[in-house]
């Protein structure tokens, strides 16, 4: 029978996975990446690992994500996190535009998707989980990437992609890295140097905006503006880290990734740069768990959902294909499940370059 799991790993990890098997406690990091509707692939890995995995976790766990990964990851960080997955997928799902949506009609219907996540006691549960510490990727434009007005916008950004082909570091000009987080002094990335970078506290009042603005994708959303958080609109945290390729911090611990696809690409405007992806350096330690080439055959047109499904199909044949990822997606979980109860998972590990 064909694998649906394809896991790769750093010479940190697979030397660490061989020596003691993947365990719960040797996990010091998960890490979430933007993706839109991509994260429905991952939905039945989600529910394996936030629902069985990391029922035993006692020590403090540090998730991180940009986009859809924070959204994802704001589950993990609630008491029934199961639970939490199963609103946002049904909200996520359903969500219906006209053609041509306004960017404030796309923010409105994705605020109620961030608010069926969260619940009505999200801010409680998330602000005082026992061990998930939450970190909520933002990015604060300014200048012409911070406008409302399209054609700036437009500008700013294609300025933006310019320079990034030069070097990544020329997007700090206009684009500020935010981290909203509930780990306090503790968090394994208040030393990041690769991009501008603040660091402020997730609240019961920032929470729900800083995840709306973590995926307020720019021209098809509104900017957020964040009370507290200082002048600035912000906007998808996935500009700047698009699969985070960030310093994950000291420690000989595990970095978790699960992931669309076996490669990090590190900021959006590297995704059409085939030459641009993430190096090994920060991923010595990481385990990448994406869908196999076989497992991505068996879906819906062959492919991983994405944005254009919204453009391409009517809203019942959109709906109806993505629950059958959906259904589809248990087949990783299941997969990993087995590996776990067999000792079998350091087997089946590939290198990550």
């Amino acid at each position: 029978m064909s694998s649906s799991l394809t896991l790769r790993a750093g010479p940190d990890a697979v030397r660490l996975i061989r020596e003691r098997g993947l365990r719960v406690e040797d996990i010091d990091v998960v890490a979430g990446a933007s993706g839109g509707p991509r994260w429905l692939v991952l939905a039945g890995l989600d529910r394996m690992l936030f629902g069985d995995f990391f029922r035993a976790r006692t020590r403090p766990l540090h998730l991180i994500g940009s986009s859809i990964g924070s959204w994802r990851l704001c589950c993990l960080a609630q008491n029934e996190p199961v639970a939490a997955l199963g609103r946002f997928a049904e909200a996520y799902i359903t969500q219906r535009y006209p053609p041509n949506p306004s960017a404030a009609l796309v923010s409105t219907t994705s605020r109620g998707v961030v608010d069926a996540i969260v619940g009505t006691d999200g801010e409680t549960q998330i602000l005082g989980h026992p061990w998930a510490r939450l970190h909520v990727l933002t990015n604060r434009c300014r200048g012409l990437s911070a406008s409302e007005q399209r054609h700036l916008q437009t500008l700013g950004l294609t300025l933006s992609a310019l320079g990034n082909l030069v070097s990544r570091r020329t997007l700090g000009l206009q684009i500020e890295r935010v981290i909203f987080h509930s780990a306090g002094d503790t968090s394994p990335f208040r030393g990041l140097k690769d991009l501008p970078s603040v660091h402020l506290p997730l609240t019961r009042e920032n929470l729900r905006p800083a995840l709306l603005a973590s995926g307020s994708i720019p021209l098809a959303m509104s900017g957020v503006r964040i009370d507290g958080a200082g002048p600035g609109v912000h906007r998808d945290g996935g500009i700047l880290d698009y699969h985070p390729d960030l310093d994950f911090g000291v420690g000989e611990g595990l970095v978790l990734y699960p992931h669309f696809y076996p490669y990090l690409v590190p900021g959006y405007f590297d995704s059409a740069l085939l030459w641009r992806r993430a190096g090994p350096a920060n991923f010595r330690r990481a385990l990448l768990l994406s869908p196999s080439p076989e497992f991505v055959a068996r879906l819906p047109f062959g492919k991983i959902p994405d944005l254009d499904d919204f453009y391409r199909l009517s809203d019942a044949e959109r709906m109806r294909a993505w629950r059958q990822v959906l259904s589809e997606s248990e087949r990783m979980g299941d997969e990993l499940r087995e590996l776990l109860a067999t000792g079998r998972l350091a087997e089946r590990l590939q290198p990550l370059r």
